[in-house]
């Protein structure tokens, strides 16, 4: 039994309760002990936007570490550079356009005649939050316009893709490419680390709902050799879902590899010039956000 003896207090009007369990007790609550609340307060994926014409190069390289260009300045320096900072009336913003001429633009200038490329990404020296590691989980987002005369060929242009930042990093594990056909496709294609485990085209679409249009493209990547990928393609203007395709079982992971990365531009084959034309490719928003961290 516990014992409890009731006191008034005139001067206070409380009541103090005293028993074997409870030595004293105080009518002031602001002395109650303060709670730790856990923050409901997401973290934050790194996310680069344009802020006007200008540093262009300079400011993606404030936001992914060293030098991320890949861009065929070199080949053609009367056009200066090839990545552009452009308001846009659509995103009533600015935006990021890639320029990639038929000639003279190559690949960096290192003696390839089959291919040209202008993209940037995470690499080696980027922080290690933008790069995947075995076992992470990694969401990317970005928005893109292709022009509504935008001209692929039957050999490869991506305007994305997932590679393997060191080891068998030769093949793109995903990339997300326009080809030329009857009528012409977007394709997503996989490569695992051998050809057992590689899918190939996993799935195609057309390409006319994706001419002229804002869309935004989300992906979300386990890398690891079971890993997964869920990616959603949604025009802008009204959350029409154009493209989607998710696999949990997928191989995302390379022998000898220590991370992987994205990259966004315009990587394109040059074996059927015929089909193509000078192209701008626009892009927005970037984002990848690491684990729980959440773009916004």
């Amino acid at each position: 039994m516990i014992a409890i003896m009731k006191h008034s207090l005139s001067t206070t009007g409380c009541i103090y309760l005293l028993s074997a369990m409870v030595s004293s007790a105080t009518c002031n609550k602001d002395q109650a002990p303060a709670v730790n609340q856990p923050s409901s307060t997401p973290k934050q994926g790194l996310t680069l936007k344009a802020d006007g014409p200008g540093s262009t190069y300079e400011l993606i390289a404030s936001a992914f570490g060293g030098d991320p260009l890949e861009d065929p300045d070199c080949a053609d320096p009367s056009f200066g550079r090839h990545v552009s900072e452009v308001f846009d009336p659509v995103l009533q913003k600015n935006a990021f356009v890639f320029t990639m001429h038929v000639t003279p633009d190559n690949d960096r200038c290192n003696g390839s005649t089959d291919r040209q490329r202008n993209e940037i990404k995470t690499y080696g020296p980027s922080p290690d939050s933008l790069k995947g590691q075995l076992n992470e989980t990694v969401t990317y987002r970005w928005k893109f316009k292709i022009d509504v005369g935008f001209q692929p060929s039957p050999s490869f242009t991506h305007i994305h893709q997932i590679k393997a930042g060191d080891g068998n990093d030769g093949a793109p594990i995903i990339t997300i490419t326009p080809r030329a056909g009857s009528p012409d496709k977007l394709e997503i294609i996989h490569t695992g680390n051998s050809t057992a485990t590689t899918l190939g085209k996993v799935k195609t679409v057309d390409l006319a709902a994706f001419k002229g249009v804002w869309v935004e493209a989300t992906e979300k990547v386990v890398y690891k050799t079971n890993g997964s990928i869920d990616i959603v393609i949604k025009k802008l203007s009204d959350g029409a879902v154009l493209l989607s395709y998710a696999n949990n079982n997928l191989d995302m992971w390379r022998d000898g590899t220590t991370f992987c990365r994205p990259k966004w531009g315009i990587y394109r084959s040059l074996n059927n010039p015929s089909y193509l034309r000078d192209e701008e490719v626009w892009f927005a928003d970037f984002c990848i956000a690491e684990g729980d961290a959440v773009c916004q």
